[in-house]
């Protein structure tokens, strides 16, 4: 397959080595608004678009389907800007993540991320993840990088790892899924500067970080991010969170009640506004009945 202007773009911009700053979208009207307000890149979050989607928190419960159909609107409406999209853990075995790339491929993307987490996954910045092994990833991104159909299509291959194994394991994990042919390495959730700083040291590839309001990750500046050797920055909460700020206020004027009492200040404070404890509470429950029951 010819390569598209959004890929090429995309690669244009890594070889500058400055920074790209990729704002999250996750409609028609935040991916139009970005392309107009001049930024050169977009990052389709799952989260934003389990939550403004779907009206689901980000803990496995969208669909391939349904994150597919999501990605071929969001690439038509930002057009040769290059969008990275979130496609989780590429929603099951090897064979789907085949299905899963073929369809972002033909929709226009210009990168796909991946992850390591065992499904159902959780936001990066949530408690209580858990990982798959390395050679299970390994894996998935051997049938990511197959079924590409066009080398200008980048795998972004992200890590979970630091929450549940520490940072060393982390670090290992991206060195090992470069060397198997990730074009950029994604390490979740470091907790401090210092962690940020060593991941751009000791980890050989292009570096995507995650910048999230609220979240572990401290909110570092371009400059140092560029400094430290980092080539994405991705921001999927900015546009959301003002969005739903702002749907709030409206909404409490309406009625005349106070907005304080629903307002976030976390990830799980956003998520329990689409309905996160209940669906934990479900999967607790489902968790501990019987299966000898059938």
């Amino acid at each position: 397959m010819t390569t598209t202007p959004a890929r090429q773009r995309l690669r244009d911009l890594l070889d500058r080595r400055e920074l790209i700053v990729a704002p999250g979208v996750f409609d028609g009207i935040s991916a139009q608004l970005t392309k107009r307000t001049g930024h050169v890149a977009a990052y389709m979050t799952g989260a934003g678009v389990a939550a403004s989607g779907f009206g689901l928190p980000d803990i496995g419960l969208v669909t391939a389907t349904e994150m597919a159909d999501r990605v071929r609107m969001i690439a038509d409406a930002l057009g040769d800007i290059p969008l990275i999209a979130d496609a989780d853990t590429g929603y099951g075995a090897p064979m789907n993540v085949v299905r899963t790339v073929r369809a972002y491929d033909v929709a226009g993307v210009a990168a796909i991320q991946l992850e390591d987490q065992v499904f159902p996954k959780r936001c990066g910045h949530l408690p209580d993840k858990q990982v798959v092994d390395v050679a299970v990833f390994e894996q998935t991104l051997a049938a990511a990088l197959d079924a590409r159909s066009d080398d200008n299509l980048l795998i972004v291959a992200r890590t979970d790892a630091r929450a549940p194994l520490g940072l060393d394991a982390a670090i290992e994990r991206a060195n090992r899924y470069a060397q198997a042919g990730a074009d950029v390495i994604f390490v979740e959730a470091p907790q401090d500067t210092s962690e940020i700083e060593r991941i751009g040291r000791e980890v050989d590839a292009p570096l995507l970080i995650n910048l999230v309001l609220g979240g572990m990750t401290p909110l570092e500046s371009a400059a140092r991010l560029e400094e430290w050797g980092y080539a994405i920055a991705i921001h999927p909460s900015n546009l959301l969170m003002r969005a739903t700020f702002g749907m709030l206020q409206s909404l409490c004027e309406l009625n005349a009640s106070d907005p304080a009492a629903h307002l976030p200040t976390s990830p799980a404070d956003f998520f329990n506004l689409v309905g996160m404890a209940e669906w934990l509470d479900l999967d607790i429950r489902y968790a501990r009945k019987d299966p000898s029951w059938a």
